[in-house]
């Protein structure tokens, strides 16, 4: 019977151990832990991300629009509610949850009807939105092929949502999707080798092995290794894109032992215990196979990210959904792993733009999306896994981008998002922003297996 590991040297870790990431705002001390209720109504509770993150959703659930956002205050370590103006009802509950609440002038409708006009006038290659809670307005952003007619076009769009209801910025780099994840997998495409990362593994609805990477790996390829050269040892099972980017990926052995957790280099792991939600203001990690390790923030949800198609010169191919970071991230990296430090598997790699030296934009699949599109269960594939099920949202569909040309370029607004110090480094400032050290740094190189395949050389291309 076959008991084949991927990745094959990764060293075994303690049952219910969580490595410690040297990165920033890791290991609160005891007295940041959650308090398990407030004193006073009106007095917020000191929250950790994760508990953030869960009162996020149980207000979002109970209250609806009436709730125009929510945020975590990583220097107060609290949970930020937006509530408009008028209903003292809402305010008391959710302060009485344990919530900072704080007045604002945009509704949740009004802000969806402002994306969805951005949505019918101005879906245009090279743009993406989303909403800031922190601002209570939706932030567009334009990447650098927008130039001319187009520029225009989104311009007075934005101004036809009103000051208060949107932003516009620029970013220098180009959106793309690139692929790769914590390990390195290879394909054959049409113009050559494809590079994505392993985001989870998983066990799919029937029982067997699988893992998570992103939609546009899936669509470009069927058959995956986890060498360059190697055999395959995994097949497509399901694949969406554009609409959502994420795969489900069968390995071929039934028998293949499917651990959960993400390689994050030096022989550690860190252990993935559920599927987690993101939350606007957390600090999350990326791994991938071609940049390593590396931390930053949350900086929106629900972003709609607009591809310049690879297969069609004058088509778009959309993506809804995604969650939106300044983690850095560059070719090779799609579908790799986001996570939280305590075992949270939040997202898969999706694309963005910069890369890890100038800093970008970079956009996520929601695993929770993926999980419940999928059927598909978090934990080990032979049943040892953690089992933890899909989450809320639903899916869309991913399209095809992966395949054919050359090198795609990576996401990531990195400004003050550096690269997250080895696993086991107590360093780091813990303040919560996202700035990371960046000495000692895992940086990628030989992380795919430990034989060179993650450095983005060669034939394989990273998408």
């Amino acid at each position: 019977m076959s008991h084949k590991r991927i990745p094959k040297r990764k060293a075994a870790i303690a049952a219910g151990g969580v490595v410690a990431l040297g990165a920033a705002a890791m290991l609160l001390p005891n007295a940041n832990a959650s308090q398990d209720g407030a004193a006073d109504d009106a007095t917020p509770r000191t929250l950790k991300a994760t508990d953030a993150s869960d009162l996020a959703a149980r207000l979002a659930a109970s209250l609806g629009d009436a709730l125009a956002g929510s945020y975590y205050d990583s220097a107060r370590q609290q949970l930020v509610v937006n509530v408009v103006s008028g209903d003292d009802n809402v305010v008391a509950q959710a302060k009485k949850a344990g919530a900072t609440v704080r007045r604002v002038d945009n509704s949740t409708a009004e802000l969806k009807s402002a994306a969805r006009t951005l949505k019918a006038r101005a879906t245009i290659p090279g743009t993406s939105w989303a909403v800031d809670p922190r601002t209570n307005k939706v932030v567009v952003t334009a990447d650098s092929t927008v130039t001319g007619a187009r520029w225009d076009r989104l311009q007075s769009t934005v101004q036809s949502l009103g000051s208060g209801m949107a932003t516009l910025k620029k970013s220098a780099g180009t959106f793309k999707t690139f692929v790769s994840g914590g390990d390195a997998i290879f394909a054959q495409a049409q113009g050559g080798t494809v590079r994505c990362s392993l985001g989870f593994n998983v066990t799919a609805s029937d029982g067997s092995p699988a893992f998570l990477t992103a939609g546009h790996c899936g669509v470009a390829a069927k058959q995956w290794a986890d060498s360059q050269n190697g055999q395959p040892i995994a097949t497509v099972d399901q694949a969406t894109f554009p609409g959502n980017d994420f795969s489900l990926v069968k390995y071929d052995d039934p028998n293949t032992r499917a651990p959960s957790d993400v390689n994050v280099g030096n022989g550690q792991a860190v252990q993935i215990t559920r599927a987690a939600d993101a939350t606007v203001g957390e600090t999350v990690f990326r791994m991938g196979s071609t940049t390593g390790l590396h931390n930053g923030t949350v900086t929106g949800l629900d972003a709609t990210v607009n591809f310049q198609s690879e297969t069609d010169p004058n088509g778009v191919d959309t993506v809804n959904g995604l969650i939106q970071t300044n983690v850095c991230a560059e070719p090779g990296d799609s579908g790799g792993s986001l996570f939280t430090q305590d075992g949270g598997a939040v997202g898969l790699t999706s694309g963005g733009s910069g890369d890890c030296t100038q800093g970008g934009e970079t956009f996520f699949q929601p695993v929770t999306a993926a999980l419940q599109a999928t059927g598909a269960t978090l934990g080990a594939g032979n049943g040892n896994g953690a089992g933890d099920g899909a989450g809320q949202q639903g899916a869309g569909d991913q399209g095809a981008g992966a395949q054919g040309g050359g090198d795609q370029q990576a996401g990531g607004d990195q400004s003050g998002a550096g690269s997250a110090t080895a696993p086991g480094d107590p360093s780091g400032t813990g303040d919560g922003s996202g700035a990371a050290d960046g000495s000692g740094t895992a940086d990628g190189s030989g992380m795919a297996d430990g034989s060179g395949m993650a450095d983005g050389s060669g034939t394989a291309q990273g998408h």
